[in-house]
């Protein structure tokens, strides 16, 4: 009986041990890349396992790339971008124009992918213009405080100042015959 239990503990330890494993296993290694470029002279990647999962650690992806008048640039590798897991970037590195880029991974991925891409000059962002705002009849005060506030306010007041002589000034009842005075 007690050979009995250490074998099904022994068993569940290993499933326990080979659970994890078997959805990175499911991804036979395959990736999805998904090349376009970021609107300005850069390159962004999104990066996912063929089944559609995301990817759980970082991969080395390297990017090449070739431009209308025998222009070149790469071999470079990508970096991860903040967007999240899965997403890189490689920055401000194509001058204006069409390029023909390639992505690729190495082993044990072997995936590349080719896109072609419009880089155009950064655009700086407009400069900011001043905006008026005018405050029209049937807006509220911002500050959570409405007429109502201040009605209920008065409405206290009226009544502790009524309260308050009631309060302090104690009404004598006339003392009775045989009675100590209060």
């Amino acid at each position: 009986m007690r050979t009995l239990r250490i074998l099904t503990a022994a068993l569940v330890a290993a499933c326990l041990v080979a659970l994890p494993t078997a959805p990175a296993a499911a991804h036979n290694g395959k990736l999805k890349l998904t090349v376009a470029g970021d609107g300005a002279g850069g390159v962004t990647v999104r990066a996912t396992h063929a089944d559609g999962h995301r990817l759980d650690q970082p991969v080395r992806l390297v990017l090449t790339a070739e431009g209308e008048g025998d222009r070149k640039a790469g071999p470079l590798q990508l970096e991860p971008a903040a967007e999240g897991q899965g997403f890189y970037s490689s920055g401000p590195v194509l001058s204006p124009g069409r390029w023909q880029v390639t992505v690729t991974a190495p082993a044990p991925y072997q995936t590349s992918a080719k896109a072609t891409v419009q880089a155009r000059p950064a655009q700086s962002p407009p400069a900011p213009r001043p905006v008026a705002v005018q405050a029209g009849p049937d807006e509220r005060d911002r500050s959570g405080v409405g007429w109502w506030t201040y009605a209920a306010g008065g409405l206290v007041a009226v009544a502790l100042l009524a309260a308050v002589p009631l309060l302090l000034v104690r009404r004598r009842r006339p003392a009775r015959p045989g009675e100590p005075a209060a």
